[in-house]
């Protein structure tokens, strides 16, 4: 059983906390060592790894902090340099390629969003429970079968941001970055249409806006959707 814990969902940072009872991951380090260590009341010493999808400090700012606390960080080698995280506990990982942590099996993916190179996340473990982690992504190229848990970003909502930049709250030219590199709602529901959802238990819609999301009707759309338990992460 899967054990979901966000500790921060936001463009102020990010940074969750998943175990399946015996192999605790952080998936971002985007706040401070301190704040996740407050964030778990302290209890941090079974966290195996960090997972990175990107160099952005929003999702990055605490790894550095995350390996003195001998915890391993595990990011593409793009992401890595990018962000001038190195030491023998920075693991570069490649798309496609299969690694190992504790009762997890883990395989990273390319996704779509403008830094060098982002990653997602799909995880396996060895009760058969398999989890994606996909965020600042405007698209996902993949498909997916057998699924029991899924976090995915769920930044905007595309009649939202029309308004804002028709009512002058959001400029035009953030709305030009928005559609080429986060997921908005009505993105993120074609891609669950696409996937095999039979086996899943959880929904997490990650990483709102502040200004451009709505959480009760993303919460709603999605469930009617899908029929399933939908959480959102808090910011």
């Amino acid at each position: 059983m899967i054990q979901i814990i966000p500790l921060a969902s936001s463009s102020a940072g990010n940074a969750y906390y998943i175990t399946d009872g015996t192999t605790a991951l952080l998936l971002e380090a985007g706040i401070r060592w301190r704040d996740i260590q407050r964030a778990l009341d302290f209890k941090t010493q079974d966290i195996a790894g960090c997972l990175i999808t990107h160099e952005h400090g929003d999702h990055i700012k605490g790894a550095t902090e995350v390996l003195k606390a001998c915890i391993p960080v595990y990011a593409s080698q793009g992401t890595l340099d990018a962000a001038k995280v190195s030491g023998h506990r920075a693991k570069p990982v490649q798309a496609m390629k299969k690694f190992v942590i504790g009762t997890w099996t883990i395989m990273a993916f390319d996704v779509r969003h403008d830094v060098s190179e982002p990653l997602g996340f799909l995880l396996v473990n060895e009760a058969g429970d398999k989890l994606l982690f996909a965020t600042d992504t405007y698209y996902i190229p993949y498909r997916f079968e057998g699924l029991t848990h899924i976090m995915v970003e769920c930044n905007y909502s595309k009649r939202l941001l029309d308004e804002n930049v028709a009512s002058g709250k959001v400029p035009a030219l953030q709305k030009k970055r928005l559609l080429r590199s986060h997921f908005c709602l009505e993105n993120v529901k074609e891609f669950l249409k696409a996937n095999d959802l039979h086996q899943v238990q959880e929904i997490w819609l990650l990483h709102l806006s502040d200004s451009n999301s709505d959480e009760a009707m993303f919460k709603r759309e999605v469930q009617e959707l899908t029929g399933k338990l939908v959480y959102i992460a808090e910011r």
